[in-house]
């Protein structure tokens, strides 16, 4: 359920992207505003995982991720209303299609909620898995919907698509809200057993992590610790890069390789989203058995590699290789720092887990206008321009797991 409550809250990620060559056409947006329209369900999603990673750790999963559907059907709602009321979209109504975007994208957050939930269930040793399963399959969402949303579009219209995936959203947290259950020590709490003998129950019943009693007392311990921002900084790249190509590249093979939207829904979500959100269950299996640090360092020589092609090269096909090789990468790279989260932060899973989603994924919202902000510079030469700032970011991945992996080499000795 901890899966499926990430999947069904996650596909906000998608929300603007396959359909911004229409808000584009009706409203005459710039490549800023585009940029911004298309990242703003990030912004809420990313800010949002700190507070509710942390409140994790106080009430268990549950409670947060319901709250967090509450939150996105109301802008969800909204978006829909507005679609159907306004037959005509200008740049008037641009606020307002921004705003509840900011609303809907509070799914978005549910990420670092599923991430403590799921970990409370399993031992260290299957944290690599279980958490690698988990962010693999709720990442499929932005690839589907990447997918599915212009063909949907195609046959409902906006208005219409939109209302058929608030239907989804509401049939989703339904479905959670049956079936979802937190670790035993969070049920015990709720039972009122004290947390001395809550804690020994739990462990009894095979529990390995637990909690910290205060809310914010998981986000200062993790904050405290400075490889928590190190694996921020591992996290933007991947994650953060992650978000950002995902409703960045429909735009891009429409607008720079003049392929229909369909067309870019399959190359965008297919061929990125998907992809990585695929490879990150193997990278998982891969982070347990080479460790978190090697499978990072090899992730990331992997984006740089993809970055280059698509900043130097023109080609169709080309650019289509290095579109593989950034989602391979970043799909493994993204399984590899979550390995990590509990080996060096074990004692604020929760706040670590907001922290690193939460900061790392705002890359999601910065790059896309800065993306926009090169082609409003470059003109059509800033669709390839712009991914020279993925080289960069990618450079300063290797080297910072390059230094998680000294550390793990000072600990094994």
């Amino acid at each position: 359920m901890g899966t499926w409550g990430f999947f069904i809250g996650f596909a906000a990620v998608a929300l603007y992207g396959p359909a911004a060559k229409y808000f584009q056409g009706q409203m005459h947006l710039s490549g800023l505003a585009l940029g911004l329209l298309v990242a703003a369900p990030q912004l809420t999603g990313s800010l949002l995982r700190i507070p509710f990673g942390a409140w994790v750790d106080r009430v268990g999963g549950r409670l947060p991720m319901l709250t967090l559907f509450a939150l996105s059907l109301v802008g969800m709602w909204g978006l829909v209303f507005v679609l159907i009321t306004v037959k005509t979209l200008t740049v008037a109504a641009y606020p307002i299609i921004i705003m509840f975007g900011f609303l809907s994208g509070c799914g978005v957050a549910s990420f670092s909620v599923g991430v403590p939930q799921v970990s409370y269930w399993f031992p260290q040793k299957r944290q690599g898995t279980a958490l690698g399963a988990y962010g693999g399959i709720g990442n499929l969402a932005p690839g589907l919907f990447t997918l599915l949303l212009p063909y949907a579009i195609a046959m409902w219209g906006l208005a219409g698509s939109y209302f058929a995936w608030f239907s989804f959203l509401l049939l989703g947290a339904a479905i959670y809200a049956l079936f979802a259950r937190d670790a035993f020590v969070f049920q015990l709490r709720r039972q009122g057993v004290d947390p001395d003998t809550s804690r020994e129950i739990a462990r009894e019943k095979g529990q390995e992590l637990f909690p910290k009693e205060a809310v914010w007392q998981a986000v200062i311990t993790a904050a405290e610790d400075p490889r928590t921002w190190g694996l921020v900084v591992l996290y933007f790249v991947s994650f953060g890069g992650f978000l950002a190509l995902t409703v960045w590249f429909p735009t891009y093979w429409m607008n720079f390789h003049h392929v229909d939207a369909k067309t870019a829904g399959v190359l965008g979500g297919l061929g990125f989203s998907l992809l990585a959100a695929v490879v990150r269950v193997f990278g998982g299996v891969l982070a347990e058995r080479i460790g978190g640090e090697r499978t990072a360092i090899l992730a990331f020589i992997g984006v740089l590699c993809g970055a280059l092609i698509l900043t130097f090269v023109q080609d169709f096909y080309q650019a289509l290789g290095g579109e593989l090789l950034i989602a391979l990468g970043m799909g493994v790279g993204n399984a590899a720092v979550f390995k990590m989260v509990p080996k060096y932060v074990p004692n604020a899973v929760g706040g670590a887990a907001g922290l690193v989603g939460g900061l790392g994924a705002a890359g999601g919202f910065i790059l896309p206008p800065f993306l926009g902000a090169v082609v409003d510079a470059l003109g059509g030469q800033g669709y390839t321009g712009g991914f020279f700032a993925y080289v960069l970011l990618a450079i300063v991945a290797i080297g910072v797991s390059v230094y998680f992996w000294v550390l793990d080499r000072k600990a094994k000795r």
